[in-house]
Parts: structure tokens; C-alpha cells; sequence
């Protein structure tokens, strides 16, 4: 099917490049001067150079005349930018803070000192979502939301309107597709990287006929992956197209897209030894390229018993990687009517989810004394005098022995997860701008509904393996005293088949009501205030399971095998929430202005709920303040917000995995108050044609409060005004670039330098994750309507850890001072980019 289908978009490219004269050339594009429309051109700014904004107002304004956080990012910035994937852009960005070494989707974003892995950010494309919840089932905005020619820009909103603008929403992620218009215009870009990366977009737009329009484009991408797992990294593609076609007071617009594409997840590895800190893994797992992701894995067979009692055994495959497919269509109207606006868009989502990753469990043990010939052991196999390794599958005739590499071994575990969902989504709103004897009142009113559902089946099994990059699975192996065969401990690697399995569905709907009003009393000074009412509907069921012992008394991976047991959990559940900003804006000058805002956001139980077993059911509710300062000259600026944000509750919840019976355990409550202060600061300088100096920095300090519940093993007194789990309190970029030319020819030289300071892995603020800072560079010659960039990552192979290791160390830490275990950052890399434009 994507064979097909990419051939189809390969031949649409080509058809549309043939409908254009052969010396079309770029032309810049007016910006559309009807209210609320994005336009189509590679840039965000108007004519005085100022960057256009379209998300979290009820009108397209200027940067500066918004009373919030915001930035519009062209294709030109990104470009610039250079990022690795989504959550790298985002990244750059001030008061995000990422940890973008999972891969190219499915990153953790947090968005100022916000403690959830994705920053409670939506992402939307042109101004609605793709799928309504935050998060879905192992996937959420930047796996649906991909950044191609296609993508004329992309705005994030962060903090102020957000919880009016959108549902769930602390910040907004807005991608504006590409529309064409008379101009026609097209480019092709091709990437070669040393990660083995190879990849082609296209784009092409233009004139369908009399104010009838169209855009098509996407792209096509192999690449090999940062780290060696001895497999295909990440491969597939996207196609996007839309027509539009103008009135006389406004367009409508007809949207598709599809996306294919497998991404291989990177989880944590250690990195030291726990029985020696201080001794580097380096020599068995390289810190930049080990994984133990393997080639071993390429044909797992995962068991678990049906509820009729019979073993199923799936055959899957770690390549497959996280395998997202879906497509979407959407209509979007615009139109004037006397002194109103009217906007109505909708969309419908279908897709499907095949997750295969390899999760680190517990931190390595040493080998030896893991086989230890425990009591429990010597009553299975009672005429075992020893157990020993083995290379998995070889009867016990292939022996490892742990000390000819690093003494230890380690258990990791297999996760399947499969997952059907669809989202309807649509949103109807009238603006309407009128004076009266105090100023001018801009009012919104608006609607918006979606019906989403998902499925979901799990099924998670524990192997044991070497450390090293690649390892092989071993078995542990029963000898007696002539050293003869008489049991297994695991089966081909596996130390326990089955250990978490479920199964389940979830139908939900949500209605939101929402209103804004901005009130300008006089140029210069304006209020403005907003309420949105949702009301929603989970409703969803999951299958119970228990532990079965499949009778093969030559294992004991099989002793504890998962399986459904008839039992089924069902769970409704009807709430609403509301959400309101208020905030105020002066401008001093058309230079200096300054703006105030508070606003409430509540964050129902997310649609997953529906098919989870005990879940712990709870609405976050956040107040935010926000004190901003903004100056503007022309091309330099200076953006600084000062924020405090106090969540009451935040559901912090986990669950924890058990070394001993290879399971998660069940959820742990963890139920407490969190506040972040902080400031953030985004800036640019261009005083001299030759040369700008731009960045971003953010200094905050999340902490836990007022813990509300008995965690076991942790008190109140251990979490209370620790730092929020990894969140830094200071990071932040600085960007300097050198501009010039020659004849035709243009040069641009810029530069990054990345900070991300201290964090910890746990609540107790135990186990440090240490600071890291790491420098980037990037050069780009233009030549008439070709360009040719080169971009290299990490220049210096700067060493810095993320993450931790999630399953077994967040309650206190990994028992030492310093990180031995978590998700290393890349190391060097480059990306060579040519790219033709007509």
C-alpha cells in the first residue's frame, strides 16, 4: 500500500511540475489581508519585517501587538535551524525544554517546568488538531505532525490563550500547510546524512484555474539511525495536498494527507558499571552508537494465553519500529459577511498504530552472582548443582561467560503494542469587530466538537541479555555435575514470557463552548478575555488478566505467563471543565510595550483511561500568570516573560517495574502540587547587515509540593521543594551568524551553542543527570534558485544523559550520586542539503 501510494505522489509531483513553464520563478507573496487566513509564502513577516501570527487570536497580528508568548517559525528559519526532528525545533525555542534522543517522533516535550512528557502542548495543523487527545495510544502530536515542504511555517503559542484556543492546552503548536496561489512556485530538496539518512521532498503549487488553486508535496526518508541496532533505522514518507479556491469575501480550502513511515524507538542503556561508577561501558556499549536494540529480535515470539486458554504466540519484528499509518482529510471555510467573520473547519483522522521497541527494565546485574543456584531454582531442576550462560538457542552447548566482556547482564523487555483510533474534529466560529463609546471590541464566539476513539491490545515480555551494543540473548542454563543439560531458567533468551497483557477500547466526545473578547480602550492599550466550557463522555472497557503457569517444566520463563481470564472492567465517565484568560496589553512606543495576563487551565482524563486497569482518574488544574516586556526594532527584538504557574492537582502517577517477577507493579499514586517560577528571554540582534546574534534562555524552578498521598517507600517529607523530575532550572541557546556575498552567489555561516543544566532522575533529587552544553554549526550557499547547506550536530562529541531509567528509578533515584543508567544525547553527525526552487 505505501509502495503504491508514494508512487502515485511521485507521479502527482511530476504532473504538477510539468503543468508549469519550465522559467517560473519565485515570487514574494503579498500577506492576505483577510482576518484570521494564513498565507502562502516561506515567510511569516509583513512588510515592515515584523513575524505574523495567526494562532491564539481572533485576527492575524503582528508579533509584537500580542499579549502572550508566541513565535512563527518559516521555512526559512527552519531551514536554519537545521533540526534533527520536531521536538529538536521546539527545542531552540525559550521555556521548552526537550529531550529529544528517543528517535524522530514521539519525544518528551515540557513546555515551562511542566512535569508531563508532552508539556500539555497540542498540536494542530492549520488551527485544528489531527486527533483530539494530547496524547493517544504510544503516540501523540509529532507523530502525526511532520515537518516537510509542505509546512509554510510552524507557530507556538506558549502559555496565554492557549486553554481558550485549544482543549488541554498549556501551549499550542500550530503547523500552517502551504496554499498556492497565482505565483506558481515549487522546490525539491534532497538529504544525505552520515546517520545513513537519505531523504527527498517536494513541493510544488500554483493556479488550478480562475481563483481555484492547489499545493501537493511531502516527503520520502531512509535512514540508517544514530545508533548501530544492526537494522533499518526509520523509513517511509508522507504526502500532503490541499485546493483551494477564492470568493469574493473569503476561500475555501479541501485538505488530505497520508502518512506511512516505521521510526525505530532509543531507549536507556547504561552507561557506567553499578558495581563501579566510575568504570565506563564504553568498550561493550558505545556511548554514541551502542543501543540494545538487536538484530536478535528480528523474529520475537511473544506468548500469552487468550481467554479461551489457548497460547497465542506472536512473531514480530523490532525493525518494525514505531509503524504509524493514517490519513486525514479536512475542509476549511473562511468568509466576510458585513462586519462578520465566519470560520468553520472539520476533519476526519483514521489510522493505525504498530508499536515494536525494546524497553530498558532494571540497571545490570553482575553475572555471576545472578547465577546463583537460588533455592528457588534448585527446586525446579533438583539435580542442578550450577547454572551458567548460554547464547540463546544453542541447547546450553554455546557458553558465555560474562567476564570476557563486562561481568554483567541485563534484562530488558519486549513491547507490543497495537492500536486503531480515529478522531472527528470540527470547529465553527463568528468574529465580529465593532466600536462603542469606549473603544473597540473584537468578540469571538466558537464551538468545537470531536468523537475519538481508540483501541488497544499490549502485550510485554522480559529477555535476558549481554551488555554490550547489540547483544545476543542468552539463556541461563541448569547444569548437573556431569555438566549435562537438565533445565532452563529462560527459553531462547526469554526470562519471562508474557508479563503485562491488555486489551481494550475507548469511545469518547468532547463539546467545548468558548468565547474572547479583545478590548482596545485606546491605541496602544487593550484587554482582552476569554472562557471556553467542555463537556466530555469517556466510555471504554478493558480485559482482566491473571498469571497461568503453561506447564513446560523444562523453563521457568513460562511459570508466569499472562492471560485473560474472562474478567472485563467497564468505565464511563462524564465530566466538564472550564478553562479562562484574561490578560492586558500597553505599548509604550510602537517599540516598548509590555503585557499581564492570568488564566485556569483543567485537564480531564485523558481517552486512554477508557481501557486501563485501577487507573488513577484525576483533572489537573493549573493557574498561570504571566508578566511580559517586549521591545522591537526592526529586525532585533527582545521578548522576555516572566511566568508562575501552580498545578493543583497534577497527577503524577507511575508504574514501576519489578526486577523480581519481571512485571510492572501496580500503579503508584503520586498526587501533589507542583510550581514553577520562572523567566524566559528570546532575542535577536542584527545591528550590522553581516552579522546577527540571536537566542533564547530560560531560568525556572520547578519543585513538588504538598504531596496528598502514602507512596510507598517515600514520605512527604522527602519530595517536598525538590526539583521537579527531569526538568532543568537553566537552559537555553545562543545563535550568531555571518552573512555575505559574491556576484550571485550569497553565504550564510551560523553557529549554535546548546546549554541544559543539571536535573535528576527521581523525586527524592537522588540520582543526578549532570549538566551538558554541546556546539553546532551549519554553512549555506545560495545561487540564483539553487541552494546547497552542509550542518553538523555536536561538533565536539559533547557527553550529556536524559531521562534516566524510568521503570525502576523514579521514586529514589539509581543508588548512586551521578546517573549510571539513561538515554544518551547523539553524537556527531552531519547532514549535506541541496535544494532546487522554481
Amino acid at each position: 500500500m505505501l509502495k503504491k501510494t508514494l508512487f502515485c505522489g511521485c507521479a502527482l509531483f511530476a504532473l504538477c511540475a510539468e503543468l508549469q513553464p519550465a522559467s517560473a520563478q519565485v515570487a514574494p507573496q503579498a500577506q492576505d489581508p483577510k482576518a484570521g487566513e494564513a498565507t502562502s509564502s516561506t515567510s511569516t513577516q509583513d512588510q515592515n519585517g515584523d513575524e505574523i501570527i495567526v494562532t491564539g487570536s481572533a485576527r492575524q497580528q503582528r508579533r509584537f501587538d500580542v499579549s502572550y508568548a508566541a513565535n512563527a517559525l518559516s521555512q526559512n528559519d527552519i531551514t536554519k535551524l537545521a533540526p534533527a526532528s520536531m521536538a529538536d525545533l521546539l527545542g531552540k525555542l525559550p521555556g521548552i525544554q526537550v529531550e529529544s534522543t528517543g528517535g524522530e517522533v514521539q519525544n518528551i516535550t515540557r513546555i515551562r517546568g511542566i512535569p508531563t512528557d508532552d508539556g500539555l502542548a497540542i498540536f494542530q495543523q492549520d488551527g485544528l488538531p489531527l486527533f483530539h487527545d494530547v496524547n493517544g495510544n504510544f503516540f501523540r502530536g509529532d507523530s502525526l505532525n511532520r515537518y516537510d515542504l509542505m509546512t509554510d511555517r510552524v507557530e507556538v503559542v506558549r502559555g496565554g490563550p492557549a486553554p481558550i484556543v485549544a482543549s488541554q492546552a498549556a501551549a499550542v503548536i500550530n503547523n500552517v500547510t502551504v496554499s498556492g496561489s497565482q505565483t506558481p512556485r515549487g522546490k525539491a530538496q534532497l538529504t544525505y546524512g552520515t546517520t545513513d539518512l537519505y531523504r527527498l521532498d517536494l513541493m510544488q503549487s500554483g493556479p488550478l484555474g480562475a481563483n481555484t488553486y492547489y499545493a501537493i508535496g511531502g516527503f520520502l526518508r531512509k535512514n540508517g539511525g544514530y545508533r548501530d541496532n544492526g537494522f533499518p533505522n526509520d523509513r517511509g514518507g508522507q504526502i500532503r495536498a490541499n485546493i483551494k479556491h477564492d470568493f469574493d469575501n473569503g476561500s475555501i480550502k479541501f485538505t488530505a494527507n497520508y502518512l506511512n513511515d516505521h521510526n525505530v524507538f532509543y531507549l536507556p542503556v547504561p552507561v557506567a558499571d553499578p558495581r563501579q561508577p566510575t568504570r565506563s561501558l564504553d568498550p561493550w556499549l558505545a556511548f554514541f552508537t551502542g543501543t540494545a536494540n538487536t538484530p536478535a529480535l528480528r523474529n520475537a515470539q511473544i506468548k500469552y494465553r487468550d481467554s479461551t486458554g489457548v497460547v497465542q504466540s506472536l512473531a514480530r519484528d523490532l525493525a518494525d519500529g514505531r509503524h504509524t499509518e493514517f490519513w486525514n482529510v479536512g475542509l476549511q471555510y473562511e468568509g466576510d459577511f458585513d462586519d462578520w467573520h465566519v470560520s468553520a473547519k472539520g476533519g476526519y483522522t483514521s489510522g493505525k498504530l504498530r508499536f515494536d521497541a525494546l524497553y530498558s527494565t532494571s540497571n545490570p546485574v553482575d553475572g555471576a552472582a545472578n547465577a546463583t543456584l537460588t533455592a528457588a531454582r534448585a527446586a525446579q531442576f533438583p539435580t542442578a548443582t550450577r547454572l551458567g550462560y548460554a547464547i540463546a538457542g544453542t541447547n546450553g552447548t554455546q557458553v558465555y561467560d560474562p567476564n570476557s566482556d563486562s561481568g554483567l547482564v541485563m534484562q530488558s523487555q519486549y513491547r507490543y503494542v497495537a492500536s486503531n483510533f480515529s478522531s472527528a474534529q470540527g470547529d465553527l466560529s463568528v468574529t465580529r469587530k465593532f466600536d462603542t463609546g469606549l473603544g473597540s471590541h473584537d468578540l469571538k464566539i466558537g464551538a468545537y466538537g470531536s468523537f475519538y476513539s481508540e483501541s488497544n491490545f499490549q502485550a510485554y515480555q522480559n529477555y535476558l541479555m549481554q551488555v554490550k551494543g547489540q547483544p545476543q540473548l542468552l539463556d541461563l542454563v541448569a547444569y548437573n555435575a556431569a555438566g549435562n543439560v537438565v533445565g532452563y531458567v529462560t527459553d531462547k533468551g526469554v526470562l519471562q514470557y508474557t508479563t503485562t497483557l491488555n486489551k481494550g477500547n475507548s469511545d469518547n466526545s468532547v463539546l467545548a463552548l468558548y468565547a474572547n473578547d479583545t478590548w482596545e480602550l485606546t491605541r496602544g492599550l487593550r484587554i482582552d478575555g476569554g472562557i471556553r466550557y467542555e463537556r466530555y463522555h469517556l466510555n471504554g472497557y478493558a480485559l482482566t488478566s491473571q498469571a497461568y503457569n503453561l506447564g513446560d517444566t523444562a523453563t521457568l520463563a513460562d511459570d508466569a505467563v499472562q492471560g485473560f481470564n474472562g474478567g472485563q472492567q467497564n468505565r464511563t465517565i462524564n465530566t466538564g471543565i472550564t478553562n479562562w484568560t484574561v490578560g492586558a496589553n500597553y505599548d509604550f512606543t510602537s517599540h516598548f510595550g509590555g503585557y499581564v495576563r492570568a488564566s485556569h487551565l483543567e485537564v480531564p482524563p485523558s481517552g486512554t483511561i477508557g481501557y486501563a486497569i485501577n487507573p488513577v482518574v484525576i483533572t489537573t488544574k493549573a493557574n498561570q500568570y504571566e508578566v511580559g516586556l517586549k521591545a522591537a526594532f526592526g529586525r532585533s527584538y527582545l521578548y522576555v516573560t516572566g511566568f508562575y504557574t501552580k498545578f493543583n492537582p497534577l497527577n503524577s502517577s507511575f508504574v514501576p517495574f519489578d526486577p523480581a517477577t519481571g512485571a510492572a507493579q501496580a500503579t503508584v499514586p503520586f498526587i501533589s502540587q507542583v510550581i514553577v517560577k520562572g523567566i524566559e528571554a528570546d532575542g535577536a540582534l542584527n545591528i550590522v547587515p553581516w552579522f546577527s546574534l540571536g537566542g533564547s534562555l530560560t531560568v525556572q524552578d520547578p519543585y513538588y509540593s504538598n504531596l496528598q498521598s502514602t507512596v510507598a517507600g517515600l514520605s512527604a517529607a522527602q519530595v517536598e521543594g525538590n526539583q521537579v523530575i527531569r526538568e532543568p532550572k537553566v537552559f537555553g541557546n545562543i545563535r550568531p551568524s555571518f552573512n555575505f556575498s559574491s556576484g550571485d552567489a550569497k553565504f550564510e555561516l551560523y553557529g549554535r551553542f546548546e546549554y541544559t543544566g543539571r536535573r535528576f532522575v527521581d523525586f527524592t533529587s537522588f540520582t543526578e543527570l549532570p549538566a551538558y552544553h554541546s556546539y553546532s554549526a551549519g554553512v549555506t550557499a545560495t545561487y540564483k534558485s539553487w541552494q546547497f547547506q552542509v550542518v553538523g550536530d555536536n561538533l565536539t562529541n559533547a557527553r550529556g544523559l536524559t531521562e534516566g531509567n524510568t521503570r525502576t528509578d523514579t521514586l529514589s533515584g539509581q543508588g548512586t550520586r551521578i546517573a549510571t543508567f539513561g538515554r544518551p544525547v547523539f553524537g556527531r553527525n552531519f547532514r549535506f542539503v541541496l535544494s532546487k526552487s522554481w
